[in-house]
Formats: structure tokens, C-alpha cells, sequence
């Protein structure tokens, strides 16, 4: 098999009442079958972590951040995965924020965003865990733990 190695951003978005925000998903080459997954996606040519995380996040929600508001990485990790019948290993870096109210807003979705998000829905730590539904990445409900014990960062509410 041949991967296409490429690197990605996400964000933890956290709400005040401790929930973090999920796009509702699927692969077009894959229909009937959807998933769960943090906001974010592949970093551009140049792109820090940071910056292609606020970008992926002004895209995909309509909140706009500062990149340097994002603070450092909060968990990393390598995934192999299958999409649009090409299969991916991507390096890919997790942030966390506290983002003030705002209204979710997808007119940022490209052409490949239209075909594969589907809707959105914020998340407390005991549904994800209660839920039997694919949800990405593995072991969101520990991630999100630790951001909650590290506190608010001074970016975020």
C-alpha cells in the first residue's frame, strides 16, 4: 500500500460548560458510513501548526484566532486512514480553545468540506464516552480531561 504522508492542525474547541465541539462526517468513497472528528485539517505548503489550525478553524466554524492565541500543542499523534479512496498517514498536532460565544457559521467549506461535513454538535465528555458512534481521535474524552485539569489559557474565556 502507498501512503500519502501529509501533516494537519485540529483544535479542541471548549465550550464554558465543558464540551468540545465535533463535525459530523463522512468519505464520500465510503457512503452510509460517518464519524465524529474535531475541527482541522492538512497544513498548507509553509504553514505552521498553529496558523493552519486557525485557518482550518475559520474555514470549517467561522471563528477567526490568532494562531499565537492557540498556545502549544496539547497531544500529537501519526494516523493511517482512508479517504476519497486514497490512503493517508498524517502527522497530526491537537490545540485547545476556549472560544467566547459565537455562532457556527460553514460558508467557509470548500468543495471537498460540502461533500463530507455534514453537521456539527457540541459534545460533553460523558456522551462521548457513552457514545457507540465512531469518534475521532481515539481517546477524545481523556484528551479533553487533561485540557480541562491544565485550565483556561489566557487566549481563551
Amino acid at each position: 500500500m502507498t501512503y500519502i504522508d501529509r501533516r494537519a492542525a485540529r483544535v479542541l474547541l471548549i465550550d464554558a460548560a465543558g464540551r468540545t465541539l465535533l463535525l459530523h462526517g463522512g468519505d464520500p468513497a465510503q457512503p452510509g458510513r460517518h464519524w465524529w472528528l474535531v475541527p482541522g485539517g492538512g497544513l498548507d505548503e509553509g504553514e505552521t501548526p498553529a496558523q493552519g489550525a486557525a485557518r482550518e478553524l475559520f474555514e470549517e466554524t467561522g471563528l477567526r484566532v490568532d494562531p499565537a492565541d492557540l498556545g502549544e500543542p496539547v497531544h500529537s499523534e501519526v494516523t493511517e486512514f482512508s479517504f476519497n479512496a486514497r490512503l493517508y498517514r498524517q502527522e497530526q498536532e491537537y490545540f485547545a480553545y476556549w472560544p467566547p460565544e459565537w455562532v457556527i457559521d460553514d460558508a467557509g467549506h470548500d468543495a471537498e468540506e460540502r461533500r463530507s461535513i455534514i453537521g456539527h454538535r457540541w459534545w460533553s465528555v460523558a456522551e462521548i464516552e457513552a457514545s457507540d458512534e465512531e469518534i475521532y481521535p481515539v481517546g477524545l474524552a481523556d484528551l479533553l480531561r487533561r485540557c480541562s485539569a491544565a485550565g483556561v489559557p489566557s487566549g481563551g474565556l
